[in-house]
């Protein structure tokens, strides 16, 4: 197969460093985070401002690559199930997929709500929500 490379724009500056106890989804008691652009990015998150909904898209990098079966939720009451048809972070491409909403926009740097992602997380990724006007 071939290899593909894909180089981060951001990274993920969170209160969130311990992956186990880190809300499954965004809207799961998830804080505050940050989005901090690489320097050579800042002219494409520009024009992003409070009130925008992104779909931030993120590599997992503390994800196990090997996995490809789980019990969805790490509930072992519910049946094994393949890993295509859940949200687990554990898959052979760990890319993350988190809708936030920007709450505070600076050179550079985005504050958001909605990303479960844990400190350190690399962003791949941001696109504007389509087909929600933005709350500004």
């Amino acid at each position: 197969m071939t290899a593909y490379e894909v180089r981060p724009v951001a990274r993920v500056e969170s209160a969130l460093t311990d992956r186990a106890k880190a809300p499954k989804q965004g809207d799961e008691g998830a804080p505050p985070a940050r989005l901090v652009f690489e320097q050579e990015y800042h002219p494409a998150a520009a024009d992003l401002a409070p009130g925008d909904r992104l779909v931030v898209l993120t590599w997992l990098h503390e994800a196990d690559r090997d996995v490809r079966k789980v019990h969805p939720r790490g509930d072992r009451e519910r049946p094994s199930t393949g890993v295509f048809s859940t949200r687990s972070p554990d898959r052979p491409n760990p890319i993350g997929l988190h809708t936030v909403t920007v709450t505070a926009a600076g050179k550079g740097v985005l504050t958001v709500t909605g990303l479960e992602a844990i400190d350190g997380t690399p962003v791949l990724d941001v696109k504007p929500v389509l087909g929600e006007p933005a709350e500004r």
